[in-house]
């Protein structure tokens, strides 16, 4: 009898045949098909293969994989290219999917070690219509993210997350000043936006002050949750050009939602 250890990440797969965030987060729930995508061989039969040069270990799995037919569902090998970094993450993006990950194929496994593991990741971006802001917290100043929205055809806005990340100081200080007339006492969202979420943290409404829909913000994000919210979001900056009202969230491929 075989044994080994390997290393991998558990994913849900969507009907796409593409991993799927979303459906992960519904696995607790027991709503997903979810595989283990194995990509190293740390040790087999009681011996260490960590000092092995990674392309090595990973011929080693892929023998070790090949003949575990029926596993296949719930077990997988990760397969690797080597060079052709820029055509390879292109095709990865067109497809969907959310990045790629780059290792040396010498490089030795280092416990806890990941400076050698270069995870670019295909991000989107898309304009958001600012419906709010939160306190800040600690040291940072005048706001502590801004809450995001959009429109749908008929009119409702619908609150998208929030974003936090990608402010410097000067910029902090020109969203500050714009967002300023705009302040209202009136929550400007069709429904309330949750206070609780799977992930990040819980939204504080009492912290929270609302302004007219009137600023256009651009944010690049990874994907959407379940919930319909933004997924590790980062500002890029206010559009002066587009009005609000035009706004509304975009399927993949530049398509909007109805």
């Amino acid at each position: 009898m075989t044994g080994a250890y390997l290393d991998g990440e558990l994913c849900a797969i969507g009907p796409d045949g593409i991993t799927s965030f979303a459906l992960l987060q519904a696995a607790a729930h027991g709503d997903a098909h979810l595989i283990y995508f194995a990509f190293d061989l740390l040790h087999l039969d009681g011996a260490a293969l960590m000092a092995t040069p990674l392309i090595e270990r990973k011929d080693r799995l892929a023998e070790l994989l090949e003949g575990t037919v029926g596993l296949d569902r719930v077990l997988r090998y990760v397969d690797h290219r080597q060079g052709h970094g820029a055509m390879v993450y292109k095709a990865c993006c067109d497809a969907g999917l959310e990045g790629i990950v780059s290792k040396p194929a010498r490089g030795l496994y280092l416990p806890g070690d990941r400076r050698q593991w270069l995870k670019v990741k295909c991000l989107n971006r898309e304009e958001f219509v600012v419906v709010g802001w939160s306190a800040p917290e600690g040291s940072r100043h005048r706001f502590g993210s801004l809450l995001l929205g959009y429109y749908t055809e008929v009119g409702e806005l619908i609150y998208a997350g929030r974003v936090g990340t990608g402010f410097t100081e000067d910029e902090l200080e020109y969203v500050w000043r714009k967002l300023q007339p705009l302040a209202t006492a009136y929550m400007p969202l069709t429904k309330p936006p949750p206070r609780d979420t799977r992930f990040g943290r819980p939204l504080a409404l009492s912290r929270v002050r609302w302004v007219r829909p009137e600023l256009v913000a651009e944010v690049d994000y990874l994907t959407w949750t379940e919930d319909g919210l933004l997924r590790h979001v980062t500002y890029q900056g206010l559009r002066e050009d587009k009005p609000a009202r035009d706004v509304r969230r975009e399927r993949p491929g530049g398509t909007t939602v109805h």
